[in-house]
C-alpha cells in the first residue's frame, strides 16, 4: 500500500467550501501514479520496455464529501495483475482514518510508441506486492447504454490545459466535462467510468445526455467513436 497526504484548500473547494469531486479525484489520480516509486522492479521493467499504465476504468463510492482545511490520506494499493493489466483501489480517508471515497480500477498497460497493450512480464508480476481486495459495493466496469437515444449536447473542443504528459486528455478532466453538463440539483452519489479512445489535442468532443431517475450517463465522442462514458447515480 501506498499513502500521500492532502489538505482540502481554497483551489480545491467548491462555492460551499466542500472539496472538488474533480480535485479528489486528481488527489487519487496523483497517488495511483507515485505508487510505481514505491515498486522499483515494476518501475525497471516499465521505464526499460517504454511502457506505461493507463486507466481504463474506474468506479467511486462517494461516503462523504471534505470541507475546508481537512486533513486527508489518500491510499492505493494493488489486489490483482495480469500480463495486460492491473486492479487496485484508492481511497481517501479523513483524520480519523474514515473513509470519504471509495473506489477502485483497472489499468491496461501500453507501449508508449505503439499505443498498443503491451504485456508485463511473470517475473515483473510476481515481484509486486498484492494487497487484499477492499470493501465497497462493487459494479461492473463495463456502462451498457439505453436502447433509447441520448440528447446531444454542444460539442466540446479539447483545450490545452486538457492534457497531460501522455499526450492525451487528462482521465479526471473527461469527468470534469462530464460534470458540467449534469443539472445543477443532481447529488452524485458515485459513479462509474469507461475509457475507450483518449482525445488528444485539437479533437471535438460531442456529449450525448442519456437521463433516468437515479442516473445520468454522459458519453463523450471523437466523430462515430466514443471516447469516455461517465455514469453518475446519486443513490
Amino acid at each position: 500500500m501506498f499513502s500521500l497526504n492532502f489538505k482540502v484548500t481554497t483551489s480545491t473547494c467548491d462555492s460551499n467550501g466542500k472539496l472538488k469531486l474533480y480535485s479528489a479525484l486528481q488527489m487519487m489520480q496523483d497517488c495511483s501514479e507515485m505508487w510505481i516509486d514505491s515498486e522499483p522492479t515494476v518501475k525497471k521493467f516499465f521505464e526499460e520496455q517504454n511502457m506505461t499504465q493507463l486507466l481504463a476504468t474506474r468506479q467511486v463510492e462517494i461516503i462523504r464529501v471534505p470541507d475546508f482545511k481537512e486533513d486527508l490520506t489518500v491510499t492505493t494499493s494493488v489486489y490483482g495483475m495480469k500480463p495486460m493489466f492491473g486492479f487496485r483501489n484508492t481511497y481517501i480517508y479523513d483524520a480519523l482514518g474514515q473513509p470519504c471515497y471509495k473506489t477502485w480500477s483497472m489499468g491496461a498497460f501500453v507501449d508508449k510508441s505503439a499505443g498498443k497493450l503491451k504485456r508485463v512480464d511473470e517475473p515483473t508480476i510476481q515481484s509486486l506486492t498484492i494487497d487484499s481486495q477492499l470493501e465497497m459495493n462493487y459494479k461492473d466496469r463495463r456502462i451498457m447504454l439505453p436502447k433509447e437515444a441520448g440528447i446531444s449536447q454542444d460539442i466540446i473542443r479539447v483545450q490545452k490545459s486538457d492534457i497531460d504528459y501522455n499526450k492525451h486528455v487528462n482521465n479526471a478532466n473527461y469527468i470534469r466535462i462530464a460534470m458540467e453538463l449534469l443539472p445543477d440539483d443532481f447529488c452524485i452519489k458515485g459513479l462509474r467510468v469507461e475509457y475507450r479512445k483518449p482525445a488528444k489535442m485539437g479533437d471535438s468532443l460531442l456529449p450525448t445526455l442519456y437521463q433516468h431517475e437515479h442516473t445520468i450517463i454522459v458519453t463523450l465522442a471523437i466523430g462515430d467513436e466514443v471516447s469516455t462514458l461517465v455514469e453518475f447515480y446519486n443513490e
